[in-house]
């Protein structure tokens, strides 16, 4: 009798530190924990392909590595015969420094650029000049409007700074997919198209599979669509209030001002038509009401667009305030569903990788570094299920990691910040997205405590973010700890319901983050589920 009482005591001990390793979250039937799997290229599904197809080699259109002079219109040729060719194509770039001083538009889906690695011994495209230098694109012209019409500009007057914003402040790229004719982003109502309504929604719950439609006829399986919601009803709309789950955050103007446009977008990909039941490949980040008259929409996009195995550097050049960047940006993703980039190295520019516009896309394997201080490095904004993975980031940044305006459901994985760590939510609307196993390498202040949750963007578009945003199993190593107290991670003042579990790293924390978040494990790091995204992935496919 005694021994079997030790064994159920053993018993009891055993399931108590087993339940310890897990955090509570991932079984809880009350604590709401999002689905985060669906990211990246093929919905995690698929890894990234080796590329086949013809190759057309830059070279022979005229590209010359290494010789000082400009490739551009050699570089332009080449892609004009790339585009040319039907089926797979990679455009091949020759080792050594390429020289580009205009924009290369990648249009076509099934288009591969890659040159020869991104190390010293690769291939370098080499940018003299930044793009306010070059004509302005057509597709920026609604934000070039916007920007003027709203007299945006950047006053600083502590440092003499009274500058109108940069259309390349948060968009445009040396390397820039788009679909020709389609707007970049939403900026101003009187340009909002007609959009092709193939279907009325009107009901769907949040993180379920199935939405309710008023005709299937423009549907069938397999279709790439965007789910649009939209807030009719002004300040105090329904949406408003069931976007933010009741957390005690304030909304910015934004939220009602602009009624044509939808408030939440997910492109979405239709796997099962019965009757009026559509059931699609990913989780409703929202549940779905009528009031919110929502729809979905044709959504057009290129697929397979891969650019991969290369280098981009800029000039060092004067930096003169934040939103007046004059356009050393690497890569922008716009119009993309199923694509990637990897195995990018991006040295002293404004921007890295910008993305608007996308979903289901991977970025992996980059890094960024040099001396000039960057606006972003990899941002997301505007896009739905990107995954962004192993991005090392060496230079110094305003936003180091950013979720931005209307982004939902993307991950950063994987990730590691070795100057000024900032983890930064930017505002408008942007909920559901997860930090997951980031390192950040900080110095505490003379108070002992650091700004880590950073809470960007304008008034007219806050909160900072909507609920369930995840910081999962979060690395902080701390320059020189004084280990006796523990330093105080802060920042957000007005998030909603974010999770935040796993908080670990070379000293203790204590953290403040408003408003209500779920906080567990702190200063025990998640050794059995160290990856969020790769649990859920597993999980699911099991």
């Amino acid at each position: 009798m005694i021994r079997q009482t030790i064994l159920i005591s053993c018993s009891f001990f055993m399931n108590a530190v087993l339940a310890q390793e897990i955090p509570k979250i991932i079984t809880s039937k009350t604590d709401y924990l999002p689905d985060f799997s669906f990211a990246g290229y093929h919905f995690g599904e698929s890894q990234i392909p080796e590329a086949n197809g013809k190759i057309i080699n830059a070279v022979d259109f005229g590209v010359k590595a290494n010789d000082n002079l400009d490739d551009s219109k050699a570089l332009l040729k080449a892609l004009k015969a790339a585009n040319a060719v039907d089926g797979n194509v990679i455009l091949q770039l020759p080792q050594g420094r390429i020289i580009l001083s205009e924009i290369v538009y990648i249009e076509r889906s099934n288009f591969v650029l890659r040159g020869t690695g991104s190390d010293e011994n690769g291939t370098e495209i080499y940018c003299p000049r930044p793009m306010m230098y070059l004509k302005d694109p057509e597709s920026l012209a609604e934000l070039r409007e916007y920007l003027t019409t709203f007299d945006k500009r950047q006053r600083e007057p502590e440092n003499n700074v009274d500058l109108p914003f940069s259309q390349y402040a948060w968009s445009g790229g040396f390397i820039w997919t788009q679909i020709t004719g389609e707007r970049v982003k939403s900026y101003l109502d009187k340009y909002e198209p007609d959009s092709n309504v193939l279907a009325k929604v009107s009901s769907g719950k949040m993180g379920e599979f199935t939405i309710n439609v008023s005709d299937v006829k423009n549907l069938k399986v397999g279709d790439i669509v965007e789910l649009q919601l939209f807030n009719k009803d002004g300040e105090n709309g329904e949406i408003i209030k069931d976007l933010y789950q009741g957390a005690k955050v304030k909304p910015g103007s934004h939220h009602w001002q602009f009624p044509k446009l939808p408030i939440v977008r997910q492109q979405v990909e239709i796997v099962k038509i019965s009757n009026s039941k559509i059931t699609i490949k990913t989780p409703l980040t929202i549940s779905i009401k009528p009031s919110y008259q929502a729809q979905l929409v044709e959504w057009k996009h290129l697929n397979e667009v891969g650019i991969e195995h290369l280098r981009f550097t800029f000039p060092d050049i004067p930096r003169v305030a934040h939103h007046v960047e004059p356009g050393n940006n690497a890569i922008f993703l716009t119009r993309l569903f199923n694509s990637w980039v990897n195995d990018v190295k991006i040295t002293n520019a404004d921007s890295g990788i910008l993305g608007e516009e996308i979903s289901n896309v991977t970025v992996q394997n980059i890094i960024t570094d040099g001396p000039h201080l960057s606006h972003y490095t990899v941002t997301l904004g505007g896009v739905h299920n990107v995954l962004v993975k192993n991005l090392k980031i060496y230079n110094k940044a305003v936003h180091p990691l950013s979720f931005n305006t209307f982004s939902t459901k993307n991950v950063y994985q994987d990730c590691e910040i070795f100057a000024d760590a900032l983890l930064d939510q930017h505002s408008g609307a942007n909920h559901q997205n997860l930090f997951d196993n980031i390192t950040a390498h900080i110095t505490a202040d003379k108070n002992n405590s650091y700004f880590l949750f950073g809470g960007g963007g304008a008034d007219y578009w806050k909160p900072s973010h909507g609920p369930f945003s995840t910081f999962w199993n979060l690395n902080v190593q701390v320059e020189n700890p004084d280990q006796s107290k523990p330093v105080l991670l802060y920042g957000m003042k007005d998030g909603a319901f974010a999770k935040i579990i796993g908080v670990h790293g070379n000293t203790k924390f204590e953290i403040k983050y408003d408003v209500d978040p779920y906080i567990e494990f702190l200063n025990t790091p998640i050794e059995k589920i160290p990856s969020l995204y790769d649990y859920q992935l597993k999980k699911r496919l099991r």
